[in-house]
Parts: structure tokens; C-alpha cells; sequence
């Protein structure tokens, strides 16, 4: 993976969920992000890596994997932080390690693209810029739902 900027999918082995299919491309990213008065200082191997790696708070992608697994959101740290604890950071990791695959292609200024691909593709995962998709109010919904029985549970060490 190079440390590049450009756009990834992913792909997994198995559905996260009943009702999305194994073996194709489901969620769509960028690195790095432009916002409005700067670049983010993310590139496709930071990414993808924390991706992989980090936890729910910093990735989307990870915090919509987890509800559809079924892991436990929780309020960690002070409590404005939601992840999946550490034993669900874990379990996530392993899924992702036997499940998740990635692709990407180098692209020098990736958020050019970024809304045409959503647009255009079945991006079931990408809530962002992708109302349309039959998939984004179940979803939402779903990561609406974890994140108020985390609000609603005490925070965890």
C-alpha cells in the first residue's frame, strides 16, 4: 500500500450483514480528506491501516462494521468517545483480518472523484453523500441505535 493519496474500496469474503452480498465492492474512501481550509494529512496506507487497526472513533467504516456484526458500542475515556472496548476493537480486527479486502488506485486530488463514485456505484456502506442507497436508512438507523444504548451504559474503563 503506498503512502500516496488516492481513493479505496473494500470488499469482504463474508456480509457483515444478511442482507449485503459477500464478494463486492461495499465501501468506497478517500485519503486524504480536503476540508475547507486545508488538506488532512491522512494518505492510503495511514488509512487503510487505521482502518484495520484503530477503533470506531476514528473510523467510520469500523463503526458501521461493528453494528452490523452485532459488537457492543461503548462510551470509553471521558465518555464522549464511543468504540467497541478493547475485546470488541479485537474481535472487529480479527473479522476484518479474515474478511476484509481493499483495493485502491493512486489519485492526486481524491476528493475530486469521491462524490461521482458514490453516486454512481451500490456503495452500501458510505452513508456520507449517499442517500439514495436503499441501504443508508437501515443503517443509519442501526448506528443511531447503538450509539443511544452506549449513551444510555456507563462508560467503560
Amino acid at each position: 500500500m503506498p503512502a500516496a493519496a488516492g481513493v479505496y474500496g473494500w470488499y469482504f469474503e463474508k456480509a457483515p450483514y444478511p442482507e449485503l452480498a459477500a464478494g463486492r465492492l461495499l465501501y468506497v474512501g478517500i485519503a486524504p480528506r480536503h476540508m475547507a481550509n486545508r488538506i488532512s494529512t491522512q494518505n492510503l496506507r495511514k488509512r487503510v491501516r487505521y482502518h484495520y487497526r484503530g477503533n470506531a472513533a476514528g473510523s467510520t467504516l469500523r463503526l458501521t462494521l461493528g453494528c452490523l456484526l452485532g459488537i457492543e458500542l461503548r462510551r470509553v475515556g471521558s465518555g464522549k468517545r464511543m468504540t467497541f472496548g478493547k475485546a470488541g476493537e479485537a474481535v472487529l480486527s480479527e473479522w476484518m483480518a479474515e474478511n476484509a479486502r481493499v483495493c485502491w488506485i493512486e489519485h492526486a486530488e481524491p476528493w475530486t472523484v469521491e462524490a461521482e463514485l458514490i453516486s454512481q456505484l451500490d456503495l452500501p456502506l458510505n452513508l456520507d453523500q449517499n442517500r439514495r442507497n436503499p441501504f443508508y436508512s437501515p443503517l443509519k438507523e442501526l448506528r443511531s441505535q447503538a450509539r443511544q444504548r452506549a449513551r444510555e451504559s456507563a462508560v467503560s474503563a
